[in-house]
């Protein structure tokens, strides 16, 4: 089946007369159960163990974790409450004291958080690199690497890696590749079909789409979801809740819908700003002024609703934009259908989550400037869009 009819169709059961044509929702925490087929200890869990205690497993959660598997091309998906509860889970679950973590120098702020502030208090070194450098990543690698974490696009400056050379160059060392595609999505990137051993989802992104929900997934081969599932989902106890995998289900029976009407809406308003006297430059993978515009047409589908954009010597733009916006949301988060802009200073971010050294944050700085507009085009009018956006700027 093609992306369109997955995203309605995978992890469905068989039509029989009397049940519901949609996903049901099924809140139940506890199951039925019966001694010849569950123990009351997580390690008898087994691939036939049925449902029997939600922080295990549920049905609705089942059936998003077969709906993602089959979008990003896996054997097996595992769901959780929030994106970071899966990077956690999956870091964690990968990652020991003495092991050596590669991770994209750019990249979530609570994931880069996650790595400088907490991994290192348990004994994994962590080095940062720019992943959009192949032979920096290839130089990062140590005897100890364990796992090298990837990004692309990356939040919030939209630079991209090469997942198929990355892939080839860790695996080479012995060490596995996990990426963080929530930009992207599966419409735009399979990251396991280009070498990656695992793909990571914050599902409260595009994958749900309307901003009601927060979710998380890990996508890889059967073997390696179970084992997370039985170490890092019942143990660590970040379980999604079934009303939020109802309402992501919800949400990805129109995301290759969705994901079009994004592409198309940042395309006309990466123009518009390209245009403005008052932006210095805007970054959007599927414009050919991106530096990085071959290769998101070798590896992307789908250019995604991501723009990000700086301002030309403006220090009171931000102000202005949350002050005046009347249809885009000055406001966190991406990926929902209404447009959503939001600042994130240079300096800031690169002292309080990426720790950048003097020659990464020059790198930082030359990409995008002293501050970057992270704007998550929704699927408004693009005409209105480009209106409220042009009457904001001034």
């Amino acid at each position: 089946m093609k992306p369109a009819t997955l995203a309605v169709h995978a992890g469905v059961a068989d039509p029989v007369p009397g049940q519901p044509v949609l996903s049901p929702l099924v809140p139940a925490t506890s199951f039925h159960a019966h001694p010849d087929s569950v123990g009351f200890s997580a390690n008898d869990l087994t691939e036939k163990t049925p449902h029997f205690y939600a922080r295990w497993s549920n049905p609705t959660a089942e059936t998003l974790e077969q709906r993602l598997a089959a979008l990003d091309g896996g054997e097996a998906a595992l769901s959780f409450a929030s994106g970071m509860a899966a990077i956690s889970g999956l870091f964690l679950h990968t990652l020991k004291a003495g092991d050596h973590l590669v991770l994209s120098n750019v990249c979530y702020a609570g994931v880069a958080e996650l790595a400088h502030d907490i991994l290192p208090k348990m004994g994994i070194l962590v080095t940062p690199v720019d992943t959009s450098n192949l032979q920096a990543v290839a130089d990062a690698l140590r005897p100890t690497t364990r796992l090298v974490h990837v990004e692309t696009p990356a939040n919030p400056i939209l630079r991209l890696a090469d997942i198929a050379a990355i892939a080839a160059a860790v695996h080479s060392h012995g060490a596995l590749l996990s990426v963080d595609a929530t930009m992207a999505t599966p419409i735009a990137i399979q990251p396991l079909d280009l070498g990656a051993d695992f793909v990571v989802h914050s599902l409260t992104k595009y994958a749900c789409g309307h901003g009601d929900a927060l979710g998380g997934a890990v996508i890889g081969k059967a073997s390696a979801i179970a084992a997370l599932r039985k170490e890092s989902l019942i143990h660590f106890g970040g379980a999604i809740s079934p009303f939020a995998a109802w309402l992501i289900l919800r949400g990805l029976e129109t995301l290759p819908m969705r994901m079009a009407t994004h592409q198309t809406n940042a395309a006309a308003v990466t123009e518009f700003l390209r245009a403005h006297p008052r932006v210095d430059h805007v970054l959007w993978p599927g414009s050919a002024t991106h530096p990085q515009h071959d290769l998101a047409r070798r590896q992307m589908r789908n250019f995604s609703g991501m723009v990000s954009f700086s301002a030309k010597n403006d220090p009171d733009l931000a102000r202005r934009l949350a002050d005046r916006l009347k249809l885009v949301a000055y406001a966190v988060s991406l990926g929902k259908t209404r447009s959503l802009v939001f600042y994130i200073p240079t300096e800031d971010i690169i002292s309080s989550s990426f720790h950048l050294d003097a020659a990464a944050a020059r790198d930082y700085r030359d990409w995008t400037g002293e501050g970057t507009f992270r704007l998550s085009v929704g699927i408004e009018d693009p005409a209105d869009i480009i209106a409220d956006l042009e009457q904001a700027l001034g």
